[in-house]
């Protein structure tokens, strides 16, 4: 049996029902390429009392875990809810194709975390990201993305690639937009529900200048029409 547990968003999120799970299963993976944990990975394992082997992309795209749970458990564990990524979504419907038995154990994510910004949940439109751009590509299709949700005053989340730093990723969305969002209020949330937590609004052009460092994982947010009781959430 295949079992996809969401860890949540920090260490200790992992609920009972995940524990008395991976206690049963013959080996226990890490996805470790959709996200940076905001906590080392010797911490997980002293917490499950387990060894953890790592899963990148390769791995977890290919077929090698529907194989693996053929015939022993086997549970591969995702940082936030294991079915907020279409890849995970992917490894569902590969297992039911193969007649693989599978179990999602959901958990906090990103998604319902977001709230904390004070802003509505209901208005969120469309999720994109900011990839780290290469040399020889550059794509900026996520600005268009926002240029919709704020056309109808949706707010954004935008979350933010692997590597890329908080510098680059202004460097980008600047780009993208060709400045347009310079004067636009943007939030900043740095590892949402941790103890090292922190939500910062500020305008695009002044956020590398007078915000404190930012930790992985972080995303932004664009909000779009505020009601007022957004508003006054985000003047405190």
């Amino acid at each position: 049996m295949l079992y996809l547990i969401g860890l949540g968003l920090d260490k200790k999120d992992i609920s009972i029902a995940a524990l008395e799970i991976i206690k049963k299963c013959k080996k226990v993976y890490l996805e470790t390429y959709t996200t940076k944990f905001p906590y080392k990975k010797a911490d997980l394992e002293r917490l499950i009392k387990k060894k953890l082997l790592e899963a990148g992309r390769k791995l977890v795209e290919s077929d090698f875990l529907i194989k693996e749970a053929k015939n022993q458990n086997i549970a591969l564990l995702i940082y936030g809810d294991p079915l907020a990524a279409t890849t995970h979504l992917s490894l569902m419907t590969e297992a039911k194709k193969s007649k693989i038995k599978i179990q999602i154990l959901h958990n906090a994510s990103i998604f319902n975390a977001i709230s904390q910004t004070g802003l509505q949940l209901y208005k969120f439109g469309k999720t994109t990201s900011i990839p780290k751009w290469q040399k020889s590509f550059e794509p900026t299709s996520f600005y268009q993305i926002i240029k919709e949700n704020l056309d109808m005053g949706a707010h954004t989340l935008l979350l933010i690639d692997i590597g890329l730093s908080l510098k680059d990723a202004v460097k980008e969305l600047k780009e993208a937009s060709n400045k347009e969002l310079d004067g636009k209020i943007i939030i900043v949330c740095s590892q949402l529900g941790t103890k090292g937590q922190k939500i910062i609004n500020e305008k695009l052009k002044n956020l590398i200048k007078k915000i404190p460092k930012i930790k992985e994982p972080f995303c932004f947010v664009i909000p779009g029409s505020l009601h007022f009781t957004e508003a006054e959430f985000l003047k405190q």
